[in-house]
């Protein structure tokens, strides 16, 4: 196993005992880079994108990253992997996450959020290398709720979303019950950025392999406290939001759900294909996987997913082809 964790380690240009990054993203055929974009706040995100070197991208993917995530570690090996692929891809570190600024792993509101990654992938769009390309959301967990959430607020904006584990609504089977919501909100008025809401480490619920699991606890970007008071506050708040907004999703997608998840639970997503107005949409429940469908479950299973996510894509990409298809 130790012989793994090293082979795998040497994947993350972020541990720079073995390949510095720029030669990595080389070697793996695409090219990358980092900046940061301000908001209307005045707040300072970090960004990065993952670009094709070979072929003109064939579309832009704006990617979301989940709770206590960043871009820079274990969520970038699927933008990469899709920059080979053919495919523009741009993310940005959360407020409170990352590389970003805000207090770590306060989300103090969603809907800035929203409006925070709306306004980054608007400028992005508007740059005349991208003109007349289609463009896509992918979210992964938390990130699949903001991608919806932006949909909402632009509806012609983007030409489909992958959903990877949206946290489309907090399951019964994990929400709090009555009338635990209603004291964390009385709190949350008066101390929002308290970290004590007691829960389970998410990472070791979420990846299924072993040596995976010390890779990703390795990152150093990584929030390790306990959930804030105004986080989980808000994200009961946006979730249950969504809930009740299902029926209003209209654009194309498809959502990836592992039967095992215990962190956000499949049938929401079912819940999510049902209810959904759109007509072109797309479920795939995997039996067995659990949360982290592109990194923690075995490279069998992570093939698996990426194809899907592929197929998806190529399909949608009318007469853009690369040697991946």
């Amino acid at each position: 196993m130790e012989e793994e964790q090293q082979k795998l380690l040497q994947s993350y240009p972020y541990y720079w005992g073995y390949t510095p990054e720029e030669e990595y993203y080389k070697q793996q055929g695409i090219t990358s880079s980092k900046s940061s974009f301000t908001t209307t706040r005045g707040l300072t995100l970090f960004t990065r994108s993952w670009l094709p070197t070979t072929t003109p991208p064939r579309a832009v993917i704006f990617m979301v990253h989940g709770y206590g995530n960043d871009i820079s570690w274990t969520f970038q090996a699927t933008p990469i992997f899709l920059a080979q692929m053919g495919f523009a891809c741009f993310a940005l570190d959360l407020q409170g996450h990352g590389h970003s600024g805000g207090l770590k792993a306060f989300v103090p509101d969603v809907d800035l959020a929203v409006e925070d990654c709306l306004s980054f992938f608007t400028s992005i769009k508007n740059l005349p290398r991208f003109h007349g390309l289609p463009c896509f959301l992918y979210g992964e967990s938390m990130g699949g709720a903001i991608c919806l959430l932006i949909h909402f607020a632009d509806p012609k904006a983007f030409h489909g979303a992958i959903l990877v584990a949206p946290m489309c609504r907090i399951s019964d089977k994990v929400r709090p019950r009555w009338p635990i919501p209603e004291i964390l909100t009385f709190l949350a008025r008066f101390f929002p950025t308290l970290p004590i809401v007691p829960t389970p480490d998410l990472l070791y619920k979420s990846v299924k392999v072993d040596h995976k699991k010390v890779i990703a606890a390795m990152n150093p970007l990584r929030y390790r406290g306990k959930p804030r008071l105004g986080t989980v506050v808000e994200l009961l708040r946006i979730t249950d939001v969504l809930s009740k907004k299902l029926s209003d999703v209209s654009l194309p997608f498809i959502v990836l759900h592992g039967s095992a998840d215990v962190v956000t639970d499949p049938d929401v997503s079912r819940e999510l294909y049902e209810e959904a107005r759109s007509e072109d949409k797309t479920i795939k429940v995997y039996e067995g996987m659990m949360h982290s469908l592109l990194f923690g479950e075995t490279d069998e299973n992570v093939e698996t997913v990426r194809s899907d996510v592929l197929q998806w894509l190529n399909a949608r990409c009318e007469g853009r082809t690369t040697d991946g298809d």
